[in-house]
């Protein structure tokens, strides 16, 4: 075949869609793994490649965390999070769970941020997902006149909202909010 370092590099190492040999390494715990090509020219249009790695050690998920949210309950997002403590670590389970919060809309995905700790001597690795809070509830508000009267309407949409807290003294800062379900209420006059 023709050498073509790109293709090289991609299927080592780099590829979209996560089939590549790094990838599928990471996906099976060796957090560590290592992989480089070797390049040899034995003729002058002919190259030998010696692909050399280094597995390390598997290692598993210690402590699974999320800091940041401040108005979202951790139940919430507990229930998007695909990495389990003692499970082996899978870089695709971190992507997955990245796709997952980003979904939800209660985070802004550019303060979204994976922190990981690795503990070599227990062969586990800590992981951090840090989360920064937007606004996602809407106020619309619209008025008019016609055939002598006037017409308005009032809409209100909360979209983090938590029905069990409605009771809950303190909870209304300004509405009860935290648990991921959705309100929403309109008046039209």
């Amino acid at each position: 075949d023709l050498y073509d370092l790109a293709l090289l590099n991609e299927r080592l190492s780099f590829s979209p869609t996560g089939r590549d040999i790094t990838s599928l390494y990471n996906d099976d715990g060796y957090l560590n793994f290592y992989i480089y090509p070797v390049e040899t020219i034995i003729f002058p249009d002919s190259i030998d490649v010696e692909v050399r790695m280094d597995e390390g050690r598997q290692y598993r998920n210690g402590r699974v965390t999320v800091s940041g949210n401040s108005k979202t309950n951790d139940h919430v997002i507990y229930r998007e999070v695909r990495t389990r403590p003692g499970d082996l670590f899978s870089r695709a389970d971190i992507q997955r769970t990245q796709r997952e919060l980003m979904n939800l809309g209660y985070f802004n995905p550019e303060g979204f941020d994976i922190r990981m700790n690795q503990r070599a001597e227990e062969g586990v690795v800590d992981i951090e997902y840090v989360v920064e809070e937007k606004p996602s509830d809407q106020i619309q508000l619209s008025g008019g006149w016609g055939g002598g009267r006037v017409v308005g309407s009032l809409s209100l949409s909360f979209t983090n909202f938590s029905m069990r807290k409605v009771f809950k003294k303190g909870a209304w800062t300004p509405i009860p909010s935290g648990d991921g379900q959705r309100l929403s209420l309109s008046a039209t006059s």
